[in-house]
């Protein structure tokens, strides 16, 4: 559906199906209340797709709460109105709510592992919107939920619903929360994040059917998310939110072509879904020019010297019952030149993560070498392999669970030297706080825990650890995956910015093949645990060989908008 198609179903004077105005939330915490929500206004019409961006903390979940009747517990209603073909939904009772909620309000929310309930079957969690409404009697909205399944595109929809949610993957989960916000035909779908969580292949092919599912139905849609890429591919109007207040609204063309706002153009900037190469570039510029100034170590250490190689690696685990062995890393090779970044890029299972895991030899391969400085470690053990730490060290996907939450920052990023017996307590507390300083961030965070930081605080501190012992390689599996896309860029500046500063080679891990694009050097391509392509970043953005690579670049959002914006 596009703008012009939308703006035919309504005009200036049509009367929207929601619409917000003046909406002023705080949250209550124990320092007093919180602006949330700052005057914000909008309509959304029938058939219209409208999407709310801001990064976390903007508002943009905090308002769809308020639209689906489930605030938080501490929110507070300051003032405005949210109504919904004609009711008022601010301060309506609970049974007008539960009337208007799954059945007029579809809602899809972001997290299916905490959204579904464990201990029900997935066909009878889809079936009990219509029982809750009364739409269906039981035997025939069994029926109706096989359907949703089906629409939802899930095939083979009578094993799935008999299945418990813990037995789907990421990607059918979600698209049983889709089903779940359909079922009903609800006027309005509110998404939020819906997809976030996801590889980008399967976060199109769930796109692409709630596309369809939204298009058949005509149904509005209010579409939140942090990446402007997502909303100028999926939505008509995009609305962007920053710390509660609208900064800006029009039409995909409008906000990313001739952006008004500060803050608009610099998600932009962010959005690595939106540009060609910018990181990568900077750090080739970057290398090129301590290449000249460093000729003198060239005849030491040559620059195309790896720091890592892996030859010919297999990894197999024993199945039950002695069915035999599950291949999960099929003879796969891939180096990483000292003082670069090979990115490695595949779906969920594609063997990426275990492949990060035997180079960091916490995983034993079945075969193969693993080379870390002209040596093989692939069977090292004991205290050898434990100096290897200090070698190879690792930043992963989640922070949170990463850091010890007992442990203050100074602690936690002082750690290793610890363990290794390096220094006393009292340098060893300077080091972390030039640690701190390092990964730009203020020395008053030492004295406090990993609960009192953001996200992208809390990835700084991995980093700072990481750097403690003052590896030569570093393994990131998937570091900014859960992160927004401008604290997402901060963090990939400040990679660039350490790997020149300390000369680190980076293997690093992702199912973002825009996000790799913006700081690899060398991108290899993984599928069902063999090396699909590999080659110089350029190269596979711009020649790709294998029909896999083509499907990953394919899959990448704001394809239509990277030309102009870039």
């Amino acid at each position: 559906m596009t703008q012009e198609s939308s703006a035919l179903r309504h005009d200036a004077a049509a009367k929207p199906l929601l619409g917000v105005r003046d909406l002023r939330l705080s949250y209550q915490t124990s320092r007093g209340p919180v602006a949330a929500v700052r005057g914000v206004s909008f309509d959304v019409h029938a058939g219209e797709r409208v999407a709310l961006v801001g990064e976390s903390g903007s508002g943009k979940s905090t308002i769809a709460s308020c639209v689906i009747g489930l605030p938080p517990r501490n929110l507070q209603i300051d003032g405005g109105s949210v109504v919904f073909d004609g009711q008022e939904l601010l301060g309506a009772k609970d049974r007008v709510l539960n009337a208007i909620r799954g059945r007029d309000i579809g809602f899809v929310p972001q997290d299916p592992t905490v959204s579904l309930n464990p201990v029900l079957r997935v066909g009878e969690q889809v079936a009990e919107v219509l029982r809750l409404h009364h739409l269906q009697p039981r035997d025939r909205a069994r029926l109706a939920a096989l359907d949703a399944l089906r629409h939802a595109g899930i095939d083979d929809a009578e094993l799935r619903a008999s299945q418990y949610p813990h037995e789907l993957s990421g990607g059918l989960r979600q698209r049983v929360l889709i089903a779940i916000g359909l079922i009903a035909g609800p006027r309005l779908l509110i998404a939020d994040e819906p997809t976030s969580a996801l590889d980008v292949t399967v976060q199109k092919r769930i796109l692409d059917h709630l596309d369809a599912q939204v298009a058949e139905a005509d149904l509005a849609e209010l579409f939140i998310t942090h990446d402007l890429g997502v909303a100028a591919d999926r939505t008509d109007r995009i609305l962007v939110l920053r710390r509660g207040e609208l900064v800006e609204d029009g039409s995909p063309e409008q906000v990313l072509h001739d952006p008004q706002h500060p803050y608009t153009r610099q998600l932009i900037a962010d959005a690595p879904s939106l540009h060609a190469v910018r990181r990568a570039t900077r750090v080739r510029s970057r290398a090129d020019a301590d290449a000249t100034s460093e000729t003198h170590d060239s005849a030491q250490q040559p620059q195309n010297a790896s720091a890592l190689e892996l030859r010919h690696i297999v990894k197999e685990y024993e199945l039950p019952n002695g069915a035999g062995a599950f291949r999960a890393v099929d003879d796969l090779s891939l180096s990483v030149v000292r003082g670069q970044t090979t990115g490695l890029v595949g779906e969920s299972g594609s063997g990426k993560t275990t492949t990060g895991r035997i180079a960091l030899r916490l995983e034993t391969p079945t075969s193969g070498e693993v080379i870390v400085d002209g040596t093989d470690i692939a069977q090292w053990r004991g205290e050898r392999l434990r100096q290897l730490r200090r070698r190879i060290q690792v930043v992963q996907q989640n922070p949170y669970a990463a850091l010890n939450p007992r442990m203050s920052i100074s602690h936690i990023v002082s750690e290793p030297l610890a363990s290794f017996g390096i220094g006393s307590r009292a340098s060893r507390r300077v080091r972390a706080a030039e640690l701190i300083d390092q990964v730009a961030l203020p020395s008053t965070v030492l004295d406090r825990s990993p609960s009192e930081l953001s996200g992208g605080q809390r990835q700084r501190i991995a980093i700072a650890r990481a750097l403690s012992i003052e590896p030569a390689l570093i393994v990131l599996d998937e570091p900014v995956s859960a992160l927004d896309v401008t604290v997402q860029a901060q963090i990939l500046d400040l990679l660039i910015d350490l790997q020149q500063e300390h000369r680190l080679s980076y293997l690093f891990i992702s199912h973002d093949l825009a996000v790799v694009r913006d700081i690899a050097h060398e991108v290899a391509v993984i599928r069902s645990g063999r090396i699909r392509e590999s080659g110089e970043t350029e190269r596979i953005f711009d020649q790709p060989q294998h029909p896999y690579t083509r499907e990953l670049l394919d899959a990448i959002p704001g394809r239509s908008f990277r030309a102009t914006v870039s």
